[in-house]
């Protein structure tokens, strides 16, 4: 693998600019206009997942918000904000969740190997795991097992996105995004469409969240 500089950064970063240039001349110049992204992606920080290379999407199309192990956490203030901004300012179409197999995240929750602040943050990781365990210590390897809890740790977070009020409030205004959870698979480069099915989340509004009847 190659490790560049921070000088070959710039430079790369130079001549790539030259070359949608001379491609496109008005590239950048759309680009800065402003961002209309019909996408949200909540993924993992893991290095090897610039969502753009794996759906050959360019710069403007993809709102991104990353964290370790893809977590929809009700109580991080900076994805409530980026959920926020995608769903009411750029009123985005779909939101991602996509999780990927080897995660390191899901693998020290399952395993209990961290300490500190990550610790900390893969907790209900290693809660989702205690809820699963006897079907995820049925499986035969390490591997298997990190997997399975990668799968479920991304239905657990479609599901969550169903407790903001920020998707709550779009439900009851009929116009809430669709939402998808994926899996990436880091030894094909491959995307697998879990197909969850929300309607069990995203039909059932409490009843103190409707409007009363007769009223504007």
């Amino acid at each position: 693998m190659i490790h560049y500089t921070i000088e070959e950064l710039l430079k790369n970063n130079q001549s790539w600019a030259a070359r949608k240039r001379a491609l496109q001349p008005n590239y950048f110049d759309e680009l800065s206009a402003g961002q209309k992204p019909p996408y949200l992606y909540v993924g993992c920080s893991d290095s090897r997942l610039p969502l753009t290379r794996y759906t050959q999407t360019e710069p403007g199309e993809i709102f991104v918000h990353r964290n370790i192990a893809n977590q929809v956490s009700l109580t991080d203030i900076n994805f409530l904000s980026v959920l926020d901004y995608a769903v009411d300012h750029l009123k985005v179409q779909h939101i991602i969740v996509c999780g990927h197999y080897g995660c390191g995240g899901i693998t020290a929750a399952l395993e209990g190997n961290t300490t500190g602040l990550v610790d900390n943050w893969v907790n209900p990781i290693r809660e989702l795991y205690l809820q699963h365990q006897t079907e995820i210590d049925c499986l035969t390897t390490r591997e298997k097992r990190i997997n399975r809890l990668a799968e479920l740790n991304v239905i657990a977070q479609v599901k969550n996105l169903y407790q903001t009020s920020i998707i709550r409030k779009c439900m009851r205004e009929d116009n809430a995004p669709q939402i998808h959870g994926w899996v990436l698979n880091l030894k094909t480069g491959l995307i697998e469409d879990m197909k969850i099915e929300t309607s069990k989340w995203g039909l059932h509004i409490s009843a103190y969240e409707l409007p009363l009847s007769g009223s504007n």
